[in-house]
């Protein structure tokens, strides 16, 4: 692992899945042993740390492009990767039509698109659209949940293994949560209007293993599983409040109320809290995990508003917690301990929803990529200090993926591979 786990990383392994500690709290990674692999939503570790070296950190529409390959329909939903492929969702005709893709990560030639059948699109805000939710795999399915069009799992060569429908759902701007590994299960969290729930379903079959209601109609948060003092959390940052489930049975073991009506940032682990933001701006709150029932007056450690972002998750490095305020393009850096405002920066120019996809660290840098293809090289530290910008030129509303060296960003209508050449 990079310096993210520098004096704090310790890894033990329980099949695929890792326990990557930081202090108190154990994030569950979904590894892959010698495999080069990003294989869910923001990487092994869904927190946007990056492993290894040897990433450029300058590029722009022409420099440290290796490949560039359109991408057809429309969609948000990020890359992920798995040895030498990369998968991705895609949609047409607004939503009636929605699909899996695989492509050669050598060249970024499309190997293959696998349909799922049509169905009447759930409605969705125009920055969302109708494939948001980043993927998942285990190395031997892809697995994707596609709102309205239910879930489904593909090998890789794109043949349907399974798929699920799970019904018409009224969501608030449309659906966006990712689906989650853990150990067999295959966790789908949908909140909405009508019908809200978090499953889990047997990744071999599709089946459900459990299901429990929530009272959230709207969110588009992607959940974390921790390990807490000898046993799993599954923790949701979703409307009004914080809550967490026994992962293996959907129990609900404690909340924390806090968050406002919209509910988006994944939650990010560290320091033995876990951090979560929402609405417009803010509030963030670090909360400790492993409590039972409502647990806002006793595990709350900090709270803020300054800076809080409203779609992209923070990120932790060291001792520090990284977010953008995409409302208004300012970054802040917040002392993960305490709850300390360390620095402001502005990013670019200040518009109101400038930023979708999430920060990553690398090799002690922060990085974030606004809408328009610009990427923001920050020096990680309680220093504000912007190293340089990236510009792509290309309207970017996903996260990237990033593998030996090479950075994987899905545009607006391509698919583009960094690296040096």
């Amino acid at each position: 692992m990079s310096s993210v786990f520098a004096g704090l990383a310790l890894l033990a392994a329980t099949g695929l899945f890792l326990y990557a500690e930081t202090d108190q709290v154990h994030i569950v990674t979904q590894g892959a042993g010698d495999v080069a692999a990003w294989p869910r939503w923001r990487g092994p570790s869904g927190q946007g740390w990056v492993e290894g070296t040897g990433y450029p950190d300058k590029w722009s529409a022409t420099e440290n492009i290796l490949w560039k390959s359109e991408v057809p329909g429309s969609g948000n939903s990020s890359p992920i990767i798995w040895g030498d492929r990369i998968f991705l969702t895609t949609s047409y005709a607004g939503g009636k039509r929605r699909s899996v893709l695989g492509f050669d990560r050598s060249n970024g030639n499309k190997l293959w698109e696998t349909f799922v059948p049509d169905k009447d699109p759930e409605s969705s805000h125009r920055k969302n659209g109708h494939a948001s939710a980043t993927p998942t795999t285990d190395g031997k399915a892809v697995y994707a949940y596609l709102g309205n069009h239910g879930v489904v799992a593909v090998d890789f060569q794109g043949k349907v293994l399974w798929s699920r429908a799970l019904g018409s759902f009224d969501a608030y701007h449309g659906t966006a949560s990712s689906p989650l590994l853990y150990d067999n299960l295959l966790i789908i969290l949908q909140d909405s209007q009508n019908g809200s729930f978090i499953m889990a379903l047997d990744k071999g079959t599709g089946k459900t293993v459990w299901r429990r209601d929530r009272n959230a109609r709207v969110g588009w948060t992607t959940p974390v599983v921790v390990h807490v003092a000898g046993h799993d959390e599954l923790i949701v940052s979703g409307q009004q409040q914080v809550t967490a489930y026994n992962p293996a049975t959907g129990a609900e073991l404690w909340y924390a109320r806090g968050n406002t009506f919209e509910a988006i940032p994944t939650p990010v682990v560290g320091h033995g809290l876990i951090f979560c933001s929402s609405g417009r701006a803010g509030p963030t709150l670090a909360i400790r995990p492993g409590g039972s029932g409502d647990v806002t007056r006793t595990h709350i450690a900090w709270r803020a508003s300054k800076g809080s972002p409203f779609v992209p998750a923070p990120v932790l490095h060291g001792d520090y917690l990284y977010m953008v305020n995409d409302m208004s393009a300012i970054a802040t850096c917040y002392n993960a301990k305490t709850g300390d405002v360390m620095w402001q920066g502005r990013l670019g120019r200040a518009q109101r929803e400038g930023f979708s996809g999430s920060p990553v660290v690398v090799n002690d840098k922060v990085f974030f990529t606004n809408d328009n293809g610009q990427t923001f090289a920050l020096a990680a530290g309680p220093e504000f200090k912007l190293l340089h910008v990236n510009d792509l030129n290309e309207r970017t509303l996903a996260s990237p993926a990033l593998v030996d060296g090479k950075w994987y960003f899905r545009t607006d209508e391509y698919l583009v591979a960094i690296g040096r050449k």
